[in-house]
């Protein structure tokens, strides 16, 4: 079975492939655009719905690599990860932000509002502006609703800890693309990493 996805190796850990998809394009029957941030969990880590092991809600995230894991945060806003590793290690990559290239008006329109800075900056907003929800949770990038283009090389990758957990705060796995006003959080600390070199 191929862990490769629009030219990018899924089988990698899940902070490699964070880095990874900066740049990358995806897009979800029509609608999408450049990957600006990511956050990299694995089942190791105290922060991941994978730590304490399967359960029905995180089962995707033990399946094979290059599926779609969608949960509900908060109990309002649907949230997409990229399942990575290999089947039965728990491990994704949370999709954070996206520059809108595609299909924005229907964008715009799902999320009722104008402002292309906005439509995408957090993984809240950008799964209401895919139109991604439970539904989709264990779809393969491979279907042919999904689409995903390898980044160009040498991009300026920012790193940080994480948004909005609790546990393992201070874990240096949200990833950016360094300048771009896309990203649902400015970062305070920028080292710079080149996940193509």
């Amino acid at each position: 079975m191929t862990h490769v996805f629009g030219g990018i190796d899924f089988s990698v850990p899940p902070e490699t492939l964070a880095q990874r998809l900066i740049g990358t394009f995806f897009s979800y029957r029509g609608t999408g655009g450049i990957i600006v941030e990511t956050e990299a969990y694995d089942e190791n880590d105290p922060a991941s719905h994978s730590f304490c092991g399967p359960t029905t809600r995180n089962a995707v995230m033990f399946g094979p690599p290059g599926h779609l894991y969608v949960y509900r945060s908060y109990g309002i806003h649907w949230c997409v990860n990229f399942v990575c590793r290999q089947s039965g290690h728990g491990a994704a990559v949370l999709i954070r932000a996206i520059e809108p290239i595609e299909g924005i008006p229907l964008m715009q329109k799902r999320r009722n509002m104008t402002d292309i800075r906005l439509l995408c900056a957090g993984p809240g907003r950008l799964c209401q502006a895919l139109g991604i929800t439970k539904n989709e949770n264990g779809l393969s990038l491979d279907s042919a609703f999904c689409h995903l283009e390898p980044a160009p090389r040498h991009l300026t990758i920012v790193s940080g800890p994480r948004i909005g957990i609790s546990r393992a705060k201070e874990t240096p796995w949200r990833f950016g693309l360094a300048g771009s006003p896309f990203l649902s959080k400015t970062f305070s600390r920028r080292p710079v990493t080149d996940s193509r070199s």
